[in-house]
């Protein structure tokens, strides 16, 4: 079965979280996507918040970026959020977006590196090794965590270009596809994330999450134009179909069985940052939308 989530967009203020998380978790939505976006908010703060004020809706951080975070702070922050809340925090790791890495100092020279060995650093850590690594940018003596997670303790890695992707189905538990991922894409990272699954050998489970530009309403159309020009798709010639969905509900779930059908497991709604009632696209995403996805 598809799973189907939303994002609270981090352009929203975050004293709206709470009120957007209790129309998530009331209306039944599965999963509720954060952003740690420079220079917005924080994914684990958020994550903790939505998380205690929900009582069975699912939280996922996509992405944090590893450049700016040291990979023992990391794994303590992910371990006390599995014990706090088991089997309803997801998170993943990625890049960052490099301009952004660069403007604080944190860009590194091999960002391919760098996520290699950060990914296969922080599932040990997850995992309760005492790990002991001396690599070009992830250096640990003898770290291991005293509380480390009994239960979902996955780590997702975001990936775009092929070599990433192929990264991801080698080291991370589920790969993230960032909105604007076209169906033929998802196909693509589907057949590379293979090859660096079965480069490793793995035969573990490997969710693929898309982001998928979503809107509904009376203005849908207008506000989903606006964002296609923001992104840059109409500059590339991009057709709106294959990147956006706007309209009904019909129209919503219509999208979101194509994009599953080339291969998410689970498609993340993702609202304008100018939607005019964001907790109402969660009733809508998890009371309408919801039914008609398999």
């Amino acid at each position: 079965m598809t799973t189907l989530g939303a994002v609270f967009l981090p352009q929203l203020p975050p004293e709206q979280l709470r009120s957007v998380v209790r129309a998530a978790d009331e209306a039944g939505l599965e999963e509720l996507w954060l952003w740690e976006d420079c220079f917005l908010e924080s994914g684990i703060a958020t994550a903790s918040a939505a998380l205690a004020w929900s009582s069975r809706l699912r939280v996922g951080v996509g992405l944090l970026p590893v450049p700016l975070r040291n990979v023992a702070i990391t794994g303590m922050e992910l371990a006390t959020l599995f014990r706090l809340f088991p089997d309803r925090a997801i998170v993943g790791v990625g890049h960052g977006v490099q301009s952004w890495m660069g403007q604080v100092g944190a860009r590194a020279d091999s960002p391919l590196t760098l996520l290699r060995e950060y990914t296969s650093a922080l599932r040990a850590l997850l995992r309760g090794e005492r790990v002991t690594v001396e690599g070009r940018y992830v250096r640990l003596d003898g770290v291991a965590l005293d509380w480390p997670p009994t239960t979902g303790a996955a780590v997702l890695a975001g990936a775009t270009g092929p070599r990433t992707l192929r990264l991801s189905g080698e080291v991370s538990d589920g790969t993230i596809l960032t909105g604007g991922t076209d169906i033929e894409g998802v196909r693509a990272a589907r057949r590379l994330i293979d090859e660096g699954r079965r480069a490793a050998g793995r035969t573990d489970p490997h969710p693929v999450v898309v982001y998928l530009h979503a809107a509904t309403g009376p203005d849908a159309a207008e506000r989903m134009a606006a964002e296609h020009v923001k992104w840059g798709y109409a500059e590339r010639g991009v057709d709106p179909a294959d990147v956006t969905v706007a309209g009904d509900a019909e129209t919503v779930a219509d999208a979101v069985r194509r994009w599953a059908e080339a291969g998410a497991d689970t498609v993340v709604l993702q609202p304008t940052p100018d939607d005019p009632d964001p907790e109402g696209f969660m009733r809508f995403v998890a009371q309408e939308v919801r039914p008609l996805v398999p």
